[in-house]
């Protein structure tokens, strides 16, 4: 045994969910110690490479609490548990507050209001994870000085394996350092790991098919340690099917130039996309992060493509600050063009009738104002809705880039992990992606990974101060 250490809070991950609890924890004088399985001075965590956006579904954290909580049941379509939809509504404003308290800098992103408080300074929108000086990078080492400062330890190279403890009380963790073996015993564990994005069989058993076949649009550093500790001790888990990621070109799978950016999903909410039979499969107007896991569940997830014309590519594609047009093609993506669908059939593979037919009905539909009465639907409170008719045709294979999953751990409102009766476990709590309960859900409702990080980070460390508190 390589340590043996006794701290008040012990947290497993060094992402802004962990550091956020922990500095806050540390700075109300509890004994922090901050497992970071990474050795690496600026270890490698989705947050990290982040671009930075503070926002509750698309809108401005500072709105209204009740408008924001109804947006979050909304976009989940009632799946996120009321109690974690009200902290978050509640809190987005509150930790950016406290944020910028402990130095870490926002500014304005863009006009968009969900883009009022954005890291600053700016993450570029890029090739491949250029993060250092920017976002994300700078509001962890923000944190870890003030974390330091304070009196707290992040031990680089100390990857959690197994929580200890007894009679369904968590006393402490256990893993593996450089040196070997180490136990802590502490008064509470905080879990904030990630997620398990990165665990090929779990996303294979509970996100798609073929593992292989969706683009690993993250770190890689997540892999679900915290999940696999938890569930091992007794906690409840939400359900595990949803992801946050965004529809990549096909060929960003073998090319680093064609990821984090640019994306589909500008083109594919305004278009079709088809699976192998040349037919949709799913409600494009729920936005690329729905469609994205419906690539991902379908039998070969590397069989989707989307359909569209040049007036979307000229409209969807010139969308966002690092368009597909003409940045997928100028970075060396596919995308196939015909001048008739006959042949953009015969160039994608896709049986030539029925891709016709697919396009037909969906002009038909947005003509007659009947896209409801299409197979699968067709949402347009979202998204306009174009049609595909002025050539040239263009084809872009898809594949679903996965950045964090959405389930996880099951908590309550104070991040608490609860056991499979919904108890909470003593000394036990979760938060950020490794937790479950807000996101997801059969519409895929995506609620914002930054600022539920920091929210229950924030949450988790003030309960746990409150429950270590002398009597």
């Amino acid at each position: 045994m390589s340590s043996v250490r006794t701290v008040d809070l012990a947290v497993v991950g060094g992402g802004l969910a962990g550091m956020t609890a922990a500095t806050r924890a540390a700075n109300e004088g509890l004994s922090v110690v901050v497992l970071e399985k990474s050795s690496d001075e600026r270890y490698f965590c989705n947050s990290r490479v982040s671009a930075g956006v503070f926002h509750i579904a698309l809108t401005d954290i500072t709105s209204d609490e009740k408008l924001l909580e109804d947006k979050i049941l909304g976009v989940t379509g009632g799946y996120a548990k009321p109690e974690l939809a009200r902290a978050i509504a509640q809190d987005g404003k509150r930790v950016a507050k406290w944020l910028q308290a402990q130095g870490v800098k926002f500014m304005r992103g863009s006009p968009e209001p969900w883009h009022n408080f954005v890291l600053a300074p700016p993450a570029l929108v890029r090739i491949g994870l250029e993060f250092e000086g920017r976002a994300g990078d700078v509001a962890l080492r923000t944190l870890e000085a003030v974390f330091v400062k304070a009196g707290g330890n992040i031990l680089r190279g100390w990857r959690a394996e197994r929580l200890i403890g007894e009679k369904g009380i968590c006393t402490g963790v256990a893993g593996t350092a450089k040196d070997g073996g180490f136990e802590i015993t502490a008064r509470a564990v905080l879990i904030a790991d990630g997620g398990f994005q990165a665990n090929r069989d779990l996303i294979g058993k509970h996100i798609t098919p073929d593992a292989n076949r969706v683009l690993q649009r993250n770190t890689e550093s997540a892999v679900g340690d915290g999940l696999r500790m938890a569930t091992a001790f007794g906690a409840a888990t939400s359900r595990l099917d949803g992801f946050y990621g965004h529809v990549m070109n096909r060929d960003a799978l073998n090319d680093k130039n064609l990821w984090p950016y640019p994306w589909f999903d500008d083109i594919l909410t305004t278009a079709i996309v088809v699976g192998p039979t040349g037919q949709r499969f799913c409600d494009e107007g729920l936005g690329g992060v729905y469609v994205a896991n419906r690539i991902a569940a379908l039998p070969d997830p590397l069989s989707a493509w989307v359909i569209f014309d040049e007036d979307i590519w000229q409209a969807g594609g010139k969308a966002r600050s690092y368009p597909a047009n003409p940045h997928m093609l100028k970075n060396g993506g596919t995308i196939l063009t015909a001048d008739t669908l006959d042949e953009l059939a015969a160039k994608t593979g896709l049986p030539a009738e029925a891709l016709k037919r697919e396009v037909a009905d969906y002009n038909a539909a947005i003509e007659s104002g009947t896209l409801g009465a299409l197979p699968h639907g067709r949402t347009d409170s979202r998204y306009r809705p174009l049609p595909i008719r002025k050539g040239p045709f263009y084809a872009g294979p898809c594949v679903a880039g996965i950045t964090y999953t959405f389930g996880g751990i099951a908590i309550d409102e104070w991040c608490r992990a609860l056991d499979v009766s919904g108890a909470p476990i003593p000394g036990l709590y979760a938060a950020g992606a490794a937790t479950g309960g807000l996101e997801g859900g059969d519409s895929v409702g995506y609620v914002g990974g930054l600022v539920k990080a920091a929210v229950t980070g924030l949450r988790a460390a003030e309960h746990a101060v409150g429950a270590l508190a002398p009597a």
